[in-house]
């Protein structure tokens, strides 16, 4: 992995989250990074008070130089890995302010930074925060891979923010330039709702939640088969998203204990939510962590583990967050208990699952998916 960053002036030792991934190619900066930096160069008056938003490995955080800077992420991984790289920069002593992507933002921003999210529902619930928070005519960049800025994009920026414009494609990317205004609220509510097939229950969902508008065929098919039952056991829905298996389990297992967890998050306030307004009765039974994969977990403290593992991180497709989930897993779980999975039936998880358990069983499979199961023995 190439570590070394030239970025404005200086130079910087950059680090991707994880640290141990295997994919070796990917870097924690790119060119949409550099080209937020050389035009903040150009500014006539440096910002005093710069809101960086949806800064992936925290290049921006480091390398922006305010007297203070806000930084916003719904990302446990972006916010863990912007941390280490300050303090691999010895940066530690910036006046920065860490924040989630719910909480409120300050007032006095004299210059808000954005790296477009593949997310057009959290870009546009990003944009009305801002539209609705930030003093009128604050300025706004917008940065990008030139391929990721369509036409859509630009209407979208527009719904919210005053009149976009967008700068030349340089090394493939490209900057958007637009300024805030409080006429063009037209939303008060970012949270979408929608009944949950075949259940009694309303699901919730912030802006950021992986299948955010329905209920997506994955879950569909594993809610197929998850447990029920009497037993007590400790349950753990892996990159839980908005929660419905979770939810569904709470339902079908009254002795439960569920933890939900995910790295985002609006997927985990969404899981507390739903929760909260389907089963209010069970909230006592449950966890809402926002986290790393199981990397906090003590070993031998859970029964079983659910888990629909993503194969790509934000636009880059890999792997190591599912193996990720599945050593964690393992060691996660107690002597005979179980991990279940969904995947796409091409990814080959029952070939990861044996060689790190060395069992895996097909509990049921259609034309895109597999539900796999792994179960830990005491050897």
């Amino acid at each position: 992995m190439q570590t070394e960053a030239r970025l404005g002036e200086k130079q910087y030792t950059l680090h991707r989250f994880p640290l141990d991934q295997k994919n070796r190619s990917l870097q924690a900066w790119d060119s949409a990074d550099e080209l937020i930096l050389e035009h903040i160069t150009t500014l006539k008056t440096s910002p005093l008070h710069v809101l960086v938003i949806n800064d992936a490995f925290g290049a921006l955080a480091c390398a922006i130089e305010s007297p203070k800077l806000t930084w916003c992420s719904d990302s446990y991984i972006s916010t863990q890995a912007t941390k280490h790289n300050l303090n691999e920069n010895a940066l530690s002593q910036k006046t920065i302010e860490f924040q989630s992507s719910l909480a409120t933002l300050p007032k006095s921003i004299d210059l808000v930074v954005i790296k477009l999210p593949k997310n057009n529902g959290y870009l546009a619930a990003i944009l009305q925060q801002l539209a609705r928070e930030l003093e009128d005519n604050t300025p706004v960049l917008i940065a990008a891979k030139a391929r990721d800025i369509h036409s859509s994009t630009l209407k979208l920026i527009g719904k919210y923010l005053h009149e976009p414009t967008t700068s030349l494609a340089v090394k493939k990317s490209r900057l958007v330039f637009a300024s805030t205004t409080q006429s063009k609220i037209n939303e008060t509510n970012t949270i979408v709702t929608w009944p949950l097939e075949n259940t009694p229950f309303v699901i919730h969902n912030h802006a950021n939640v992986f299948s955010r508008d329905s209920l997506d065929i994955g879950a569909r098919f594993f809610m197929n088969y998850l447990p029920q039952g009497k037993k007590p056991l400790h349950v753990v829905d892996l990159g839980c998203g908005n929660g419905v298996i979770g939810l569904s389990v709470l339902q079908k297992m009254p002795n439960a204990k569920v933890t939900f967890i995910d790295e985002s998050h609006m997927a985990v306030a969404s899981a507390q939510l739903n929760v909260e307004e389907n089963l209010l009765p069970r909230v006592s039974d449950c966890q809402f962590i926002q986290g790393d994969c199981l990397s906090d977990f003590q070993s031998n403290s859970v029964d079983l583990v659910l888990c629909n593992p993503p194969f790509h991180q934000a636009q880059a497709i890999t792997d190591h967050i599912a193996w990720q989930m599945f050593v964690e897993a393992k060691k996660a779980l107690k002597v005979g208990g179980e991990l279940r999975i969904i995947g796409n039936r091409h990814l080959g998880y029952d070939e990861k699952l044996k060689r790190l358990f060395d069992n895996c069983k097909l509990l049921g499979s259609n034309k895109k998916f597999v539900v796999l199961s792994a179960q830990k023995r005491g050897f």
